[in-house]
């Protein structure tokens, strides 16, 4: 009875306890955490809307960082892209103009859009009219390739698909035929650059494609110079150098990536050891006198002199 008339009042314990019970540990507890919670979550407001536009954006965006749209290609016309997407024009029209702000997409001559190289590619332009007027330099691109190359293969045997596995494959029957013929220097490294950049993109890895990407003019002009001294040389190198190409070609396909990686390694060794003997004469003052020109300017640098230019 004096426990109803308790409960009544408000004073029993949720534990059983009678009047007086207020102090229960559990129930302080309880309330503490009640109250914890409370001041923790707050009320849920719905999602904004998201723009049409900004959907739009990330769609091509994405495509960009997969590889899929390279730099270079070429986006629908507004009414046939708008068509394809379902949206407006003029929610087609306020995403590309977004994304040419952010440098992903320019005009081109004539009207449209097309992708933009996204890798610097006024650091590489410059770099290929050096090369031109400098061809030991030709053997620091080599050198690079040979870092990107290897991890290229060795992805790509771990992770092509079936669409992969058929573009390498035309790549390499293109560089096949290319290799057959010692007369054309930049149809052979068209080639060559093609069978390599498709073996890049199998590794699915983004940044290194946009790297590749990114050095096609660089590669480009650096591989001809190497097939161009290979080449002459008519010691058979020729048939070794296609060999090579094949050994990276079947462990690609048969997925063995230790052996692809090994394949790049033996192939880029070759070519710069080749090139090493055809240039010996050129390589080392070049070396030579760059190393000088280096020492003597971080000299001047750190002298601490400053130097005031007089308008008189």
């Amino acid at each position: 009875m004096m426990a109803t008339v308790a409960q009544n009042r408000g004073f029993a314990c949720a534990y059983g306890g009678g009047p007086g019970s207020r102090n229960c540990a559990p129930c302080d507890e309880m309330t503490m955490v009640r109250t914890t919670q409370k001041s923790l979550f707050k009320k849920v407001e719905p999602p904004a809307r998201v723009k049409l536009s900004d959907s739009i954006v990330r769609q091509i965006e994405q495509l960009i960082i997969e590889g899929a749209l390279k730099p270079g290609h070429e986006l629908p016309p507004e009414r046939e892209f708008a068509a394809r997407l379902g949206v407006s024009r003029p929610s087609l029209r306020e995403a590309l103009l977004r994304l040419e702000a952010k440098g992903l997409v320019s005009t081109r001559r004539g009207g449209g859009y097309a992708v933009t190289d996204v890798t610097a590619p006024t650091l590489t332009d410059p770099l290929v009219h050096l090369l031109q007027k400098h061809p030991p330099a030709a053997f620091d691109v080599l050198e690079l390739r040979h870092g990107l190359e290897e991890i290229s293969a060795y992805l790509a045997a771990m992770r092509a698909n079936d669409v992969d596995r058929k573009q390498i494959t035309q790549r390499f029957a293109d560089l096949t035929i290319a290799d057959g013929k010692s007369d054309d220097h930049l149809k052979g490294a068209n080639a060559d650059l093609e069978f390599h950049l498709a073996v890049a993109e199998a590794s699915h890895n983004v940044a290194l494609m946009h790297v590749m990407h990114g050095l096609m003019n660089l590669i480009r002009t650096s591989t001809m110079q190497f097939r161009h001294h290979i080449f002459a040389l008519r010691d058979g190198s020729q048939k070794i150098l296609h060999g090579q190409h094949r050994a990276i070609y079947q462990a690609v396909m048969k997925g063995d990536a230790p052996a692809a990686r090994e394949a790049a390694h033996l192939h880029l060794s070759f070519v710069e050891a080749t090139l090493h003997e055809s240039m010996r004469e050129v390589r080392a003052p070049y070396r030579a006198q760059s190393s000088h020109r280096r020492v003597k300017n971080r000299g001047t640098k750190s002298s601490g002199k400053k130097y005031r230019y007089s308008r008189e």
